[in-house]
């Protein structure tokens, strides 16, 4: 078939474009055309504004010969650095991969083509459907920054399908914990480090310490715990910041759950239910009310030079879009 073929090779072209946080423009770019030649109505946010971005949220709307409530698929344009220069290998197994020194960007790129051929799967059937809307965002891997900011009356759907967790298609995600961020300053005394070290306080001495106390990673069953970055010497104070969103978990008798375990159903896939110690933009759409699942995009190893996804979960990943889209 004619788009197995084509969503490779649009898959090699998002990940030729540097896509990092905030400065996702010649994603959005691609993807505003080739929704408007879908005959999506499109329109772009003001979100970059707020974090000095070059980009905002992509919101496009495509409406339906159906009645009844719609459905919002979401995923984020932007990824995590390493991500510049990104070059994908496609293997003859299947397997995609980068050339080793970069991200891949599966992550989240798979979703957003997942998206993409699951409606345009649709469109080519002929079948008729209900009301369709998504949402591209910008900072995600920044602690969901874009969403954080979209207008959600626009929003009529009151399910959510975010794309955007490692793993096989078939695999959901119905709760995550709240995302906790917060930046410490430690302000010591300077003083010359040959000539009078002891009347000086070692700020980066002080802040290791700390940090030597700290226990990282699994905390507890449902916590986890990291000092992501440490800055010191001539770099510019950090003034003490936090941002909080709501945890969340989808009822499993909601109709994201069902509708989605029919899917998988229909499609042999298997349909199981998990949790995430991850964020991700279904924590903004459950804080303005919209209950969401968080589906496995096929993406595997995320944040690393290491990360792949496969010919065979982008295939899966647009017939479950599809799928959904006609329950």
């Amino acid at each position: 078939m004619a788009w197995k073929q084509n969503i490779i090779e649009d898959f090699k072209q998002l990940v030729s474009f540097d896509s990092i946080s905030f400065h996702e423009r010649k994603t959005a770019d691609w993807l505003f055309a080739r929704l408007k030649s879908m005959g999506f109505s499109v329109e772009e946010d003001q979100a970059g504004s707020h974090y000095g971005g070059d980009t905002g949220n992509i919101f496009a709307v495509l409406d339906g010969e159906l009645d009844g409530d719609p459905v919002i698929f979401c995923a984020h344009m932007d990824v995590v650095e390493p991500g510049s220069g990104k070059k994908s290998v496609l293997e003859k197994d299947g397997t995609i991969h980068s050339a080793g020194d970069t991200v891949l960007g599966a992550d989240d790129i798979s979703g957003i083509l997942e998206i993409l051929y699951g409606v345009q799967l649709v469109l080519d059937s002929g079948k008729p459907h209900k009301k369709i809307e998504i949402l591209f965002t910008i900072g995600e891997e920044l602690y969901v920054k874009g969403s954080d900011v979209f207008d959600y009356s626009k929003v009529t759907a009151k399910q959510a399908y975010v794309l955007d967790l490692s793993g096989a298609v078939g695999t959901a995600a119905r709760r995550a914990p709240s995302i906790i961020s917060v930046r410490a300053e430690i302000k010591g005394k300077a003083a010359h480090a040959g000539f009078e070290p002891e009347n000086g306080i070692h700020a980066i001495f002080a802040a290791a310490n700390a940090v030597s106390r700290l226990c990282m990673g699994h905390v507890d069953e449902e916590t986890t715990f990291n000092i992501g970055t440490i800055q010191g010497g001539t770099a510019t104070n950090i003034v003490p910041d936090c941002c909080v969103l709501t945890a969340y978990e989808t009822p499993l008798e909601s109709k994201s759950v069902t509708d989605f375990q029919k899917a998988c159903e229909i499609l042999g896939f298997s349909g199981e239910l998990t949790g995430t110690f991850g964020g991700s933009d279904n924590n903004s759409f459950a804080k303005n009310g919209i209950e969401g699942l968080v589906l496995s995009n096929g993406m595997y190893n995320a944040h690393s030079t290491r990360e792949y996804t496969t010919v065979d979960d982008l295939y899966k990943g647009a017939e479950l879009i599809g799928q959904l889209i006609l329950l």
